[in-house]
């Protein structure tokens, strides 16, 4: 790995940021047309407007010239106009249609039009309903959008449980794939915050899908985000409504799973959960006039969840068999709000602040038995009982300030975060002949200030994105261990660590686009400081820490085939680095004979990714498609490794050495008539890991060596959506996930179906949901894995059946 010195890169930035800027003060020669551009906005609360049709017609016989739509942001482009007397004509579906003049003279080569008005049109506007949706895939193939209400199947449950069903994602063990690979960040509104993970993802299996409009898929990330998570970034969007005056939406969703016991537990333990109750209330309230414009989101989940159910045989060489079952029934009840206050102070200037709390308590209760292979004799029973808060509040505050030039900005933002992780372990290790009751309590602190400042600027062919971000992250925690009078706990690896993280960023990105080409070349730069302070009484590890300063390159190349056709090409270098749960010291009890524990010299892994992508449409439908590769140095990965003559499994993360990640998305939208339209994606991908040897320090010194691990492994997803009469939208979903690899062994194939059902009624305003996931109760988990002592196969029946019922209205 190489290290650039941080004043030469810095130079280097600011250089190729120079050289961008310049480049429209390049003389053109002679007028010959003319480009127009212009900011389509709603007359009253200054909103832009997407997908507005821009015809550009002659002033003498009002003929045809050419035409365009608003892009996301309401704007819109024009080239090649010679110069002469036409008009603007505007409409949108909702809207008056706006005529307005325009003289294109021979002095310059570049129109703007500044910000177009359009006003709504009254007589329409309560009769109409839109039916359709727009491209998942966005015109630049580097994103998908995903709106969550178009989800029904998936109606009423938690963020994740909304992804599982979209093109590219898979599930497993509570965290998000794309593609195959678990290294997403996850943003809210754009940010990274605790909510979410600020390195590896947290969460999602909690946070009510309620309180989200639509969810962003960003497999090929610009210079303007942070470079952490190599396989891409998930952003989640809140719900904000900016209608004039007051409004809202009122819901409420209700639903039980484990309808039924799909594998007896083993003897002598507590009954499983069957028929949970799921809560899901929510309100949205937004009331604007003038120039403020004030929102509310509230949202509270409650859920009781056979979370775990798995039944897992170990065998230790000719030693010993063990037969398992780890069963853990999970209560929680999470709560979010989110308010805030967007001022209008001028045309040119806005404000706003906002406060995000969120609250997740977590009760499990847990048994597992451990009974002899061979002779069935009950060798153990371990009961638990693990009750913890996460407590997250986050103010933000942004200022936008809009030059003369349309599409000319400035972006200041600050962001502060505060996340208290606060939990108690309780258990009781019964023995033939004796038993003992220990506990541990850990808290965890952490605080993150976050300022940017963002610019872009428009050229005659694109557009100039530049910046700067600073974080400071630190996060002191504290695990006490309370063991009991035969406690099975290493009571001196206790006590303080403190993670402190400091990070300086600056970016630049050059967009360019003509009429058959595109361009879209960025470069991060990122200085990274890490410092971990341990108790220096810890009998293993020491205080340590690393720096690194990079660059992160970004290139999007793209060919316009046609007007429905476009060929891109990518490239970007994104790192992900240890989080701070990923080198915490304290050993962690994940079952009675598994223990996690962090590993502070862990380092960073870096990732290079090609992919190239092409979309072609037609009128009612589209097809994607993509190949990627993916290369990593460092590979984080978690090993499970024993320490003879002991049984027990320590699982620490390590740096792996090489990975790579090859595969195809391929994602087929069709709308076969009114009533009748589908979604296909289907993925393939190799993932391969190579041999690699590591030491791990804890509990002692011990050498761990595997031989190289690949698969070939994908998923198939097909979404149906049926629109009968009556209003009513049905969704059927199926999924099939193939074989894949974890860390040594592998995961068995999966098969669900999932249905749902909404009907509009109360002239619009009201909706009622029911839903059902895994119809056919056929989603089980299944993994093998193989260590050097060791090797266990398991099979998880937890919750995977739920059936909701609900019913929005909107005021």
């Amino acid at each position: 790995m190489i290290n650039f010195p941080l004043w030469y890169s810095m130079r280097l930035v600011w250089f190729i940021l120079f050289a961008f800027s310049s480049l429209p003060f390049i003389s053109a020669g002679q007028v010959k047309s003319v480009t127009i551009s212009g900011h389509v906005v709603d007359k009253v609360s200054k909103v832009s407007i997407p997908f507005v049709n821009v015809v550009l017609k002659t002033e003498k016989d009002s003929s045809f010239v050419t035409g365009t739509v608003t892009s996301d942001e309401g704007r819109f482009l024009i080239s090649n106009i010679k110069p002469g007397g036409y008009y603007l004509e505007l409409s949108f579906v909702g809207y008056l249609t706006r005529k307005k003049p325009l003289f294109v003279g021979s002095l310059t080569e570049y129109l703007d039009e500044s910000t177009i008005e359009m006003s709504e049109d009254t007589r329409v506007l309560k009769e109409v309903v839109i039916q359709g949706q727009q491209d998942a895939v966005s015109e630049k193939l580097e994103k998908k959008v995903f709106s969550v209400a178009d989800n029904i199947s998936q109606s009423g449950g938690s963020i994740i449980q909304a992804m599982q069903n979209l093109p590219g994602v898979t599930v497993q063990d509570g965290k998000v794939l794309l593609r195959g690979n678990d290294k997403v960040a996850v943003l809210i509104d754009g940010k990274q915050t605790a909510l979410t993970g600020f390195g590896s993802q947290s969460g999602l299996d909690n946070l009510p899908a309620s309180a989200i409009e639509k969810i962003e898929i960003i497999n090929n990330p610009s210079a303007k985000y942070d470079a952490n998570g190599n396989a891409g970034i998930i952003n989640i969007i809140y719900k904000k409504n900016r209608q004039e005056g007051f409004n809202g939406k009122a819901g409420f969703g209700l639903g039980a799973g484990a309808l039924w016991v799909r594998q007896e537990n083993l003897p002598s333990i507590r009954p499983q959960y069957q028929i949970t109750p799921k809560i899901n209330p929510s309100l949205s309230l937004n009331y604007r006039k003038n120039k403020i414009n004030a929102f509310l989101q509230g949202d509270y989940l409650y859920t009781e969840t056979l979370n775990k159910n798995e039944f897992v045989t170990r065998n230790y060489g000719d030693t010993a068999i063990i037969n398992q079952q780890t069963k853990r029934n999970r209560n929680t009840a999470f709560t979010t709000l989110k308010a805030g206050i967007d001022w209008n102070i001028d045309n040119s200037n806005t404000l706003t602040i906002s406060g995000l709390f969120g609250s997740e308590k977590i009760i499990d209760n847990g048994d597992e038995p451990f009974f002899n292979g061979k002779t069935g004799e009950r060798l153990r029973l371990w009961q638990f009982l693990e009750d913890e808060l996460k407590t997250t509040v986050m103010a933000t505050a942004a200022y936008q300030h809009k030059f003369k030039e349309v599409g000319r900005l400035l972006n200041i933002g600050f962001n502060y975060t505060f996340h208290r992780e606060d939990e108690r372990y309780n258990f009781n290790n019964i023995l033939s002949a004796s038993s003992s009751l220990d506990a541990f309590k850990l808290i965890s602190d952490e605080s993150v200030y976050d300022f940017n400042v963002d610019y872009i600027r428009p050229l005659r062919y694109g557009r100039l994105e530049t910046g700067v971000k600073l974080r400071n992250r630190e996060i002191p925690t504290n695990m006490l261990f309370i063991p009991g009078p035969q406690t099975v706990l290493d009571v001196n690896a206790g006590g303080q660590a403190t993670y402190k993280e400091v990070i300086p960023a600056i970016y630049g990105n050059y967009v360019y686009e003509s009429t058959k080409i595109e361009a879209e070349v960025g470069l991060r730069y990122e200085y990274v400081r890490i410092d971990y302070l341990v108790n220096p009484n810890h009998p293993t590890y020491k205080s340590s820490g690393y720096d690194y300063s990079q660059p992160f390159p970004n290139v999007r190349l793209a060919y316009k085939i046609s007007d429905q056709s476009k060929l891109s090409v990518f490239f970007n270098r994104r790192v992900d680095r240890p989080n701070e749960v990923d080198i915490r010291v304290f050993p962690k009890y994940d079952d009675a004979e598994i223990i996690k524990v962090g590993n502070p010299s862990l380092r960073p892994q870096f990732t290079n990714a090609v992919e190239l992508g092409y979309k072609t449409s037609w009128p009612k439908g589209y097809v994607y498609a993509a190949a990627f590769h993916r290369f990593a140095e460092g590979t984080i990965t978690r090993i499970a490794s024993t320490v003879p003559p002991s049984t027990l499994i320590y699982a620490i993360f390590q740096n792996a050495g090489k990975s790579y990640n090859t595969g195809f998305e391929v994602v087929l939208n069709q709308e076969v008539s009114s009533r009748y339209s589908f979604n296909l994606n289907f993925s393939g991908y190799h993932n391969q890991i190579n041999a690699f040897t590591v030491v791990n320090l804890y509990p002692q010194t011990n050498t761990f060596s595997t031989a190289q691990q690949e698969i070939f492994s994908g998923n198939v997803k097909l979404n149906n959506m049926l629109h009968l009469s009556g209003g009513v939208d049905v969704q059927i979903t199926a999924i099939y996930l193939a074989p894949d690899i974890i860390p040594q062994g592998k995961i068995a194939q999966r098969f669900t179906i999932d249905a749902g059902a909404k009907k509009t009624i109360q002239k619009g305003k009201g909706e009622i949901f029911v839903n059902a996931t895994d119809l056919l109760n056929s989603l089980v988990i299944k993994k093998d894995v193989v260590g050097q002592s060791f090797k266990y196969t398991s099979t998880d029946y937890y919750e995977t059946q739920v059936v909701r019922i609900g019913y929005n209205y909107k005021f």
